[in-house]
């Protein structure tokens, strides 16, 4: 039999979605983490958006996501790839969703503590998906500052949803992000094969 030394494991390659409310730093956190050029479906924001996307908090926004952004990165150290998927923000895109989440490990919601209200959608939309997910506090230059536990409260977050305050700017913040979602899809996963329940042949 073949033995790995921890160099030589195989990488395993997941899929992970970063999704969230209008201009709370999905396509930031995706650029600014990815090792390679990231692809980014950004398009200028029109007057069609007038009446249907909401700039209450983030007025300088000029732009949006209109399919998805894509990165990858690299856990050398726990021998994965990250396959980064970003959604987009504006509810009247959330039909693609389906699509984006396909075979993703777990999610990364952004909160934006200027527009928390935006946050309920991705959050129950994940728990009807029975995803494992974590919330990233994206810590916006200027916005107010909330102890973490007043953000899970806010959401309505069970306890063992881990929320993390981060900067989408800062590509050590956003892999910290990553590594948190990845250690708690593990759990997740390792909790479920616990409590499945035993078959037998006599049964």
């Amino acid at each position: 039999m073949q033995v790995f030394k921890p160099s030589e494991q195989p990488i395993s390659q997941l899929k992970v979605v970063i999704a969230g409310g209008f201009g709370a730093g999905k396509t930031t956190l995706v650029a600014r983490t990815s090792e390679i050029e990231p692809i980014s479906t950004d398009e200028q924001l029109t007057t069609a958006g007038i009446g249907t996307d909401r700039l209450d908090g983030v007025e300088a926004k000029t732009s949006t996501t209109v399919a998805f952004d894509f990165g990858r990165i690299s856990l050398r150290s726990q021998n994965l790839d990250l396959y980064l998927f970003g959604t987009p923000g504006q509810a009247r895109y959330q039909f693609m969703w389906n699509d984006i989440v396909d075979g993703a490990i777990g999610a990364v919601v952004l909160a934006d503590t200027r527009r928390l209200e935006d946050s309920f959608d991705p959050v129950n939309y994940f728990l009807r998906l029975g995803l494992p997910f974590i919330v990233g506090v994206n810590l916006f230059e200027g916005s107010a500052r909330y102890p973490i536990e007043r953000v899970r409260e806010a959401l309505r977050l069970d306890a063992d949803v881990p929320v993390v305050g981060c900067d989408a700017r800062d590509s050590r913040s956003g892999r910290h992000v990553l590594i948190t979602l990845v250690k708690h899809a593990h759990t997740r996963a390792v909790r479920a094969r616990h409590t499945r329940p035993s078959t037998s042949l006599a049964d």
